[in-house]
C-alpha cells in the first residue's frame, strides 16, 4: 500500500505542521483505535484530540501501535475550559501527556476562550512556559476571536502559532483569516467539510465536484487548502481517509472557487466564543 505524501506549511515559531490531519472527536474504543491506526498507516502525520473528547488514551494507544517514529507524528490536544488558569494549565497538560503516554506534544491550543471566567490570558502565559521547558512544541488557541488574540499578544508580545477554527465555504471567516494572515497565525479548520450545517448537499458543491472529477470531501477541502487553510476532516472509513487527503494533485479554478465561496453564511451562523463556553 502505498503511503499518502501529505505537504506542510511553516508555523512563525519555525515548526511545521501537515497541511491535512486526522480529526478524532468521538472516535473512541476498539472502533476508535481502528480509524486512527488507518489513518497512520495511510500517511496521516498529525492527530488532533482534546481533553474534552475523552479519547486522548485511544490516541496515545493508536501511535503506539501504528509502528511510526515518535519523531514522525504530531500530537495536538487542548486545554479543556475547567482547566484554565496558571496552575490549571500545567495540570491539563499533565493529565494530557498522561492518557497519551507521551512525554511532549507538538501542539497544544486553548480549545476555547471561555470568557466568563477571564483566564485564558494566564492560560496561555503558562501554555508559553511549558513550551520553553520543552513540554510544548508550538502554543495556539482554537475558536478565538481577533479581539481575544489580541489580548494575548498585548499581555505576552506573542501571536498564538495556530488558532484554530469552525471553517468551510459556508463559514469562510475571512475577516478573522485575514487577521490572522497580517500576524502570521496559521488557519486550522475544524468541521471543514460543513457536515454540520449539510454542505456537501447543496448543488454547487456537486457541480464543482462533478467538474473536477473528485468526490465531494476533496473538492470541499481544497478549497481550503488552495488558501493555505490547514484542515483536520474526520472519517473511520480508510478509503474516505485516503480521498480526504488525495488533494494535492489538482487545482480548482477561480470560478469554482468563487462559486464555492458564494456558499458563505457570515460569521453569525458559526459558534460564537462570546457566549459559547466548555466545561
Amino acid at each position: 500500500m502505498v503511503e499518502i505524501s501529505i505537504p506542510s506549511t511553516r508555523l512563525a515559531d519555525g515548526h511545521g505542521i501537515p497541511m491535512v490531519g486526522i480529526g478524532t472527536h468521538k472516535l473512541q474504543g476498539d472502533e476508535g483505535l481502528a480509524a486512527l491506526t488507518s489513518a497512520i498507516g495511510l500517511g496521516y502525520r498529525l492527530v488532533d484530540t482534546a481533553a474534552q473528547y475523552g479519547n486522548e488514551e485511544v490516541v496515545g494507544e493508536a501511535l503506539r501501535a501504528s509502528g511510526v517514529p515518535r519523531d514522525e507524528l504530531q500530537v495536538m490536544t487542548k486545554l479543556r475550559g475547567s482547566d484554565h488558569g496558571r496552575d490549571g494549565a500545567r495540570r491539563g497538560l499533565e493529565g494530557s501527556l498522561e492518557r497519551l503516554g507521551l512525554d511532549h506534544v507538538e501542539h497544544y491550543l486553548i480549545h476555547w476562550p471561555n470568557p466568563s471566567r477571564d483566564l485564558y490570558v494566564e492560560s496561555y502565559a503558562a501554555m508559553l512556559e511549558l513550551r520553553d521547558e520543552g513540554l510544548v512544541g508550538s502554543v495556539g488557541v482554537s475558536n478565538f476571536k481577533p479581539a481575544q488574540l489580541q489580548r494575548l499578544h498585548d499581555a505576552t508580545g506573542e501571536w498564538p502559532a495556530i488558532n484554530e477554527i469552525q471553517l468551510s465555504p459556508l463559514l469562510a471567516r475571512r475577516e478573522l483569516r485575514a487577521f490572522q494572515r497580517d500576524r502570521g497565525i496559521v488557519t486550522v479548520a475544524w468541521g471543514p467539510l460543513g457536515l454540520r450545517d449539510r454542505l456537501p448537499e447543496r448543488p454547487v458543491v456537486h457541480e464543482v465536484a462533478h467538474e473536477t472529477g473528485r468526490g465531494l470531501g476533496p473538492t470541499i477541502l481544497r478549497w481550503a487548502v488552495q488558501q493555505g487553510i490547514v484542515v483536520i476532516p474526520k472519517s473511520s472509513s480508510p478509503g474516505r481517509q485516503r480521498e480526504n487527503a488525495e488533494l494535492f494533485d489538482f487545482t480548482l479554478t477561480d470560478s469554482q472557487m468563487a462559486r464555492l465561496d458564494s456558499l458563505d453564511l457570515g460569521e453569525g451562523a458559526a459558534w460564537d466564543s462570546d457566549t459559547h463556553e466548555e466545561l
